[in-house]
C-alpha cells in the first residue's frame, strides 16, 4: 500500500482538506445583519455546506486509500471524490460573493491543490491497473 505513489496523493490530498478547516480561503469583510461590517475569514468551517463536504471529502478520500486491493473501485471513488473537491471550490467563490472587500488567502492554494492531487493519484491507479492487466496477457 504505501510503495504505491497513488497512496502518498491521496494521503496529501487528506491534509490539505483537513487544513482547510483551520486556514482561512478568503478574509475580509462582510456586512452583517445589522449593518455592521465586520472582517470575517472564509474556511471551511464557516458554513454549514462547506463543513459537510469537506468532512465527506476527508472521510471518503482515506477510506479509498485502504481500497489499494480494489483498483476499479479505487479509481472510480477518486474521480467522485475529485469532483466533490471541484464542487467544493465552486460553493467557496459563491461564498465569496458575500463580501464586500478582502483578498484570497494564500492558504487558498491548499483547496486548490485537491482536484490536482486527486488526478495524480487517479493516474497513478490507472498505470497500475494497466501494469496489472499487461502482466496478466504475459501468463
Amino acid at each position: 500500500m504505501i510503495q504505491r505513489i497513488q497512496s502518498v496523493w491521496l494521503f496529501l490530498a487528506v491534509l490539505c482538506a483537513a487544513f482547510t478547516y483551520k486556514f482561512p480561503f478568503y478574509t475580509g469583510n462582510i456586512i452583517g445583519k445589522d449593518n455592521v461590517q465586520r472582517f470575517l475569514s472564509l474556511n471551511a468551517t464557516s458554513n454549514f455546506i462547506l463543513l459537510i463536504l469537506t468532512a465527506g471529502f476527508i472521510a471518503g478520500t482515506t477510506a479509498i486509500i485502504f481500497l489499494y486491493k480494489n483498483r476499479k473501485q479505487q479509481l472510480w471513488l477518486t474521480i467522485v471524490a475529485a469532483c466533490l473537491s471541484v464542487i467544493n471550490l465552486v460553493i467557496y467563490f459563491y461564498e465569496i460573493k458575500k463580501f464586500t472587500s478582502g483578498n484570497m488567502s494564500l492558504t487558498a492554494v491548499l483547496a486548490f491543490a485537491l482536484p490536482v492531487l486527486l488526478i495524480l493519484a487517479a493516474n497513478g491507479i490507472r498505470k497500475d491497473e494497466k501494469l496489472i492487466k499487461s502482466l496478466d496477457r504475459l501468463r
